[in-house]
């Protein structure tokens, strides 16, 4: 099959995949120059939209309403932007060898790519329940949610199952959200993880006891502390019930899991340098191998602020990182230089009539401020980090957008902190003053 050769070539049709294209727009890549591979069937979309409007009700998100850039603000990139500028969109092929010496792509088909300068967009991939020998695992109506066919289906199980019940596997975002957009289609809902609460790696107890309680109010089950050993199915394969390593059982007609996620490196093992389970660079998203950047989840990068290599898996690093290495791209080509990748950590997430934001590091002594009880009619507190007698990460409930540009700044400036009961007392003041 004859190969296709290119100046640039994207591989990855994610987030961060979408946000280069649009850059290399802005720099004046020529047409011809540029392709993007993607495995998917679509165009580049905003990937939160899967877990936060696309299983709505009513009013639910459906492309081409979410293809990137609109999470930011932007303009839609529908499929025919991509003819519009003379760039390659190449849909539904997946890429299953890449050698980086020869500068080549080799797709299951064949087919192969050459190029100059290769951007790795390739993000991550959910981890399984197969991954961990769990029995029954590949029984059918259990979902994970990562691409948009795997949204469809579990659009369709929704339906089929109308007022049932569904487990997820997880407590992290995408339990949390997934809980909440199943409880909103009227599905019973039971959530189960192994943590003493839920969305261990950023919520103390104290934020996490909010939210656990807010969702039971919803009527979401928790049970924590066991996982998931086992299925039982019907006679036509579908899953029947959940067997958890406490010895419970739990009915189920769906079963959503949200048990983490693993970078898509891969094709490049051995051939780029790689440090914390990513593909290591520099801050203009450079790997060891000259000609080849890498982008988003796949990335451990120098994160300046704390002085430490990083990977950070969110969408919001993704456009930055995507659009900060076609920069650095055009940079070296004409001979110029750009400031070096200086990121604030950056998480958010929204489900039922809540909505919190996070800045910065989640690490030292901590201060809960405002109102956390789950039953309040505001719902509206915080919390801010403190280390080395500075405060390095706050978080908001319920914030306005000055609200949140406030603490984003507190996470960025990291002024000296006060008493902690001085800290608690000003809450958001403190915030609103830096």
């Amino acid at each position: 099959m004859a190969g296709k050769s290119f100046k640039y070539v994207i591989l990855g049709g994610g987030v961060a995949a979408g946000y280069a294209a649009r850059e290399f727009s802005k720099q004046g890549v020529k047409p011809g120059e540029l392709a993007l591979i993607s495995k998917e069937a679509v165009a580049p979309y905003e990937r939160p939209a899967l877990s936060k409007g696309y299983l709505f009700p009513e009013g639910a998100a459906r492309l081409p309403g979410f293809h990137v850039c609109v999470g930011s603000g932007g303009e839609r990139l529908l499929p025919e932007w991509y003819t519009e500028k003379g760039i390659s969109l190449i849909l539904s092929t997946e890429i299953v060898e890449a050698d980086v010496a020869s500068k080549t792509l080799i797709s299951a088909a064949g087919e192969s790519f050459k190029y100059e300068v290769l951007i790795i967009a390739t993000g991550s991939t959910v981890l399984r329940l197969s991954d961990f020998g769990v029995q029954g695992a590949d029984s059918k109506n259990i979902f994970y949610l990562r691409e948009i066919d795997e949204a469809d289906k579990l659009v369709e199980a929704i339906k089929a199952k109308k007022n049932g019940k569904a487990v997820v596997v997880g407590g992290g975002y995408i339990g949390l959200e997934l809980s909440a957009v199943l409880r909103m289609n009227n599905i019973d809902v039971t959530m189960v993880f192994p943590e003493p609460w839920c969305m261990p790696r950023l919520f103390t107890a104290s934020i996490a006891a909010f939210y656990e309680g807010y969702y039971e109010n919803k009527g979401v089950k928790i049970i924590k502390g066991t996982v998931a050993v086992g299925f039982d199915t019907h006679p036509n394969g579908e899953v029947k019930e959940v067997k958890l390593k406490d010895g419970r059982s739990l009915e189920a007609d769906i079963v959503v899991v949200g048990v983490g996620a693993k970078p898509l490196t891969t094709l490049f093992k051995g051939q780029v340098e790689e440090e914390k389970g990513g593909i290591k660079t520099d801050a203009f998203f450079k790997t060891s191998v000259p000609g080849v950047y890498a982008v988003g989840d796949v990335v451990t990068f120098p994160l300046k602020l704390y002085n430490e290599q990083r990977r950070v898996e969110h969408v919001d690093h993704a456009r930055k990182s995507a659009e900060q290495a076609v920069k650095a791209i055009f940079a070296s080509e004409k001979g110029t230089s750009i400031d070096e990748y200086d990121y604030l950590p950056y998480f958010y997430s929204r489900a039922f009539d809540l909505s919190w934001q996070f800045y910065g590091d989640n690490v030292g002594e901590t201060v809960l401020f405002g109102d956390n009880d789950p039953k309040s009619p505001t719902h509206k507190f915080g919390q801010y980090w403190i280390q080395n007698g500075k405060v390095v990460g706050a978080f908001l409930e319920s914030g306005t957008p000055e609200e949140n540009k406030a603490i984003a700044k507190v996470a960025r400036v990291q002024p000296p902190a006060l008493s902690l009961d001085e800290m608690a007392n000003q809450g958001l003041t403190f915030a609103s003053k830096i």
